[in-house]
């Protein structure tokens, strides 16, 4: 594989409750290594049916808002077809249409290129698979 395509798997633990998961800074740590001071692109990918990527404002209450308005779109009731796992777990499988399980970003220069209030997250509100992957990938 050439310079220009690098990619690398974060190990991300999600725990035992529904979670946005800021992953800005492990972003940013492997630009600093993979990218340089290229411009590309970032292709942020979470390989599980029931987590997605969202871009979006953390620590001021909108990770728990987007929680909350998941739980309003897709409750956790028996109205699934997908039954297996905890009551509800059905709607986990749903989500990634509704957050879709990858972003791809701009940047410039090596950096990552977010609004000022953006951040780059995992949403996982599957609490029966904590240990979670996330592909990273650098084309420039």
């Amino acid at each position: 594989m050439s310079d220009a395509f690098t990619t690398r798997v974060l190990q991300v633990t999600t725990g035992s409750s529904e979670v946005v998961a800021d992953l800005t800074a492990d972003v940013e740590a492997f630009l600093r290594e993979a990218a340089g001071d290229r411009d590309g692109l970032l292709n942020v990918f979470v390989p599980h049916a029931t987590a997605g990527i969202a871009i979006l404002e953390t620590g001021a209450g909108s990770d728990d808002d987007l929680l909350a308005a998941l739980h309003t779109l897709l409750p956790a009731d028996d109205r699934w077809q997908h039954r297996h796992g905890r009551p509800g777990h059905g709607r986990d499988h749903v989500l990634p249409a509704l957050v879709p399980p990858h972003a791809t970003l701009p940047v410039v220069g090596g950096r990552l290129q977010l609004g000022t209030w953006q951040s780059v997250c995992l949403v996982d509100p599957n609490v029966d698979n904590p240990d979670r992957k996330v592909r990273l990938s650098f084309l420039g």
